[in-house]
């Protein structure tokens, strides 16, 4: 039997060049500020049912600044992958989901429970309908985020929802006796925010806004004066009424912009 010729036993080298597969991993730093998120949200549902409400309305705020930081980083340091994004929707029920309901649930329902069996369970009722759009509204975000417009949400997004029930819960920390009327308003900002959240009223995201282009030295300096008039306005007002004021006029916005839209059609058709 005739041994192969040489070139049929030589093996080329590797080249070194190769791209090899990456493995299949987490990044660090984006995750690590997704379970703050998260932890914040576990802390506010600890802290309400241990009744103190001022820390519980104040971790889910707190949420909110680790929710805004964790996409921003992972975008900038180009680490966002499938399992963030499933991470921070799971992150995001339990902080701006169940977190603002058991907040309010616990505020309210034991208080509202005193005037009668049917204003208990309203108030339990409306709590539930606010955790169960909280879970549709991240659920339709994650089904439409591939062809969605990015300039806008689709209905109210569940951290601004979360920001005006805990903003009202906290802003209320020392209205020991609120009354039936003060406690029927809680539970009815609690099931307005739930309804804006599966609506579908469109909210600028914001998204658009580059830190990195160029503008007029007038509108620098119309920022820096906002900023200063916020810090003026946050250290003569009350923060929590001051964070409710500014949510709350978010969640008004697309209303009323659709109302009054929808009011000049209405004349144009008239005339």
């Amino acid at each position: 039997m005739s041994p192969k010729p040489e070139s049929a036993l030589s093996v080329e080298p590797e080249d070194d060049n190769e791209i090899k597969p990456r493995r299949k991993g987490i990044y660090l730093l984006p995750n690590l500020l997704t379970t703050g998120c998260l932890f914040s949200g576990f802390y506010a549902i600890v802290a309400a049912i241990d009744q103190h409400f001022a820390p519980a309305g104040m971790a889910v705020f707190v949420a909110m600044i680790f929710d805004t930081l964790d996409g921003r980083i992972a975008r900038l340091t180009r680490t966002e992958t499938a399992f963030g994004k499933e991470y921070d929707s799971l992150a995001d029920m339990v902080s701006f989901g169940l977190a603002p309901a058991i907040v309010a649930y616990q505020w309210g329902v034991v208080r509202i429970a005193e005037f009668g069996h049917e204003w208990g369970r309203f108030g339990w009722l409306a709590c539930f309908f606010y955790a169960v759009t909280a879970a549709l509204r991240l659920a339709r975000f994650n089904a439409r985020a591939a062809s969605a417009d990015k300039r806008y949400f689709e209905g109210l997004p569940s951290p601004s929802a979360a920001a005006i029930v805990a903003g009202f819960v906290w802003a209320s920390r020392h209205w020991h006796e609120p009354g039936l009327t003060g406690l029927i308003a809680a539970f009815t900002v609690t099931a307005v925010a739930g309804a804006l959240m599966v609506s579908r009223f469109g909210y600028p995201s914001f998204k658009q806004f580059n830190l990195d282009r160029r503008v007029r030295f007038v509108s620098l300096l119309l920022v820096v004066l906002i900023l200063v008039l916020m810090a003026v306005v946050l250290n003569a007002t009350d923060p929590p009424t001051l964070l409710l004021a500014i949510f709350g006029t978010y969640a008004a916005s697309a209303p009323i912009i659709w109302l009054v839209r929808r009011l000049r059609r209405l004349r144009r058709a008239a005339a």
